[in-house]
C-alpha cells in the first residue's frame, strides 16, 4: 500500500495543488513553543501558521484531510485544542510529549472528536512508549527524527535509522496495531541520504506515513503557482512510480538497501565531525 503523504502549508492555493496530485494530508503547523530554542541555527521550517489558516483551507479540501500540529502540552492546551477542533481539524498532532500524563491529558480533551496523532520526538517519549502503548486510544504515531536526534545529541537525524532506534520503535508500535510513520522525504534523487533509500526503509519497517519535506517543493523559493503545480505533478508521479517498483522487491533488496543506508549515514556523520574540528 502506498505511503500516506503529508505536506505543510498555510497557502490555500498550494494546499489545493497538493491535494490535486494525491497528497492525502494538508498540514497546518501551529507549533511555536520551544522550537526556536531547540532548532536554533538549523535550516528547519519555523512556522507562522494560525488557526485562521485552518478555517480558510479546510472548507476547500475535498479528498485530503486537514492535519493540525498544536503546541506541546501546556497551560493553554485545552483552549488551543478546542479552537482547532472548532476550526475543522480532521487530525490533531501532539508534539514534544514527554510523559504518559501529557498523552492522557491530550486524548481526554480531544475525546474522539477527531483523530489523534502522537509525534514521538523526545528521549523521554521513547522511555515511556511502552506505557503509552498499553493505555492506547491514539489513532497513530509519527516518529519525528529531527527533534529526536537532537534529544539524543546525535549529529545527523538519520543516525536514528542506522543505529536501530527507528526499527526498535516501529517494532513496538507495530505490535500494538497502531499505524505509524517516521521522518520526511525529499523528491527522488535529492537529500543527503537519497529519498529512494529512505522510502525503501519505510517499506522495510512497515511505515505507512511520511512527511513531504520542504525540499520536495520549496514554496519559499518557487512562488509561481504554475511552477509549483509542475513540481507536484512531476515529483508525485515519480514517487508513486518508485513505490510501485518497490512492491516487486525482495527481502534481499531491502537488506542491501539497509546496509547502504548505514554506510551513507556513517560517511555523512564523519564529514560533519571533521567539519567541526
Amino acid at each position: 500500500m502506498a505511503l500516506t503523504l503529508m505536506y505543510i502549508t498555510n497557502n490555500p492555493d498550494v494546499a489545493l495543488i497538493a491535494e490535486k496530485y494525491g497528497v492525502e494530508r494538508v498540514w497546518v503547523d501551529l507549533e511555536v513553543l520551544g522550537k526556536e530554542e531547540r532548532q536554533k541555527g538549523m535550516n528547519t521550517v519555523k512556522s507562522k501558521h494560525s488557526i485562521d489558516d485552518v478555517r480558510k483551507i479546510k472548507p476547500l479540501l475535498t479528498t485530503s484531510e486537514m492535519l493540525v500540529r498544536v503546541n506541546p502540552w501546556n497551560e493553554n492546551s485545552i483552549l488551543e485544542v478546542e479552537q482547532v477542533i472548532a476550526a475543522g481539524a480532521d487530525i490533531i498532532m501532539l508534539p514534544m510529549w514527554k510523559s504518559v500524563t501529557d498523552v492522557t491529558n491530550f486524548l481526554k480533551i480531544v475525546d474522539g472528536r477527531c483523530k489523534t496523532s502522537l509525534l514521538l520526538e523526545t528521549k523521554e517519549a521513547v522511555d515511556c512508549l511502552d506505557e503509552v502503548l498499553k493505555i492506547g486510544g491514539m489513532d497513530e504515531i509519527h516518529i519525528g527524527l529531527n527533534d529526536l536526534h537532537l534529544s539524543y545529541g546525535l549529529n545527523f537525524m538519520f543516525e536514528l535509522l542506522s543505529n536501530g532506534t527507528v526499527q526498535m520503535l516501529t517494532e513496538k508500535i507495530k505490535l500494538s496495531g497502531i499505524p505509524y510513520g517516521f521522518g520526511g522525504i525529499a523528491s527522488l534523487g535529492c537529500g543527503d541520504l537519497p529519498a529512494e533509500k529512505i522510502i525503501m526503509e519505510h517499506y522495510r519497517l512497515g511505515s505507512s506515513r511520511a512527511i513531504l519535506s520542504r525540499s520536495f517543493c520549496n514554496t519559499d523559493i518557487i512562488t509561481d503557482l504554475s511552477e509549483i503545480e509542475n513540481v507536484f505533478k512531476n515529483n508525485m508521479r515519480e514517487l508513486r512510480n518508485f513505490e510501485g517498483r518497490i512492491s516487486n522487491m525482495s527481502f534481499y533488496d531491502f537488506e542491501k538497501n539497509r546496509i547502504e543506508v548505514d554506510k551513507i549515514v556513517e560517511e555523512i556523520v564523519d564529514r560533519k565531525r571533521n567539519t567541526r574540528k
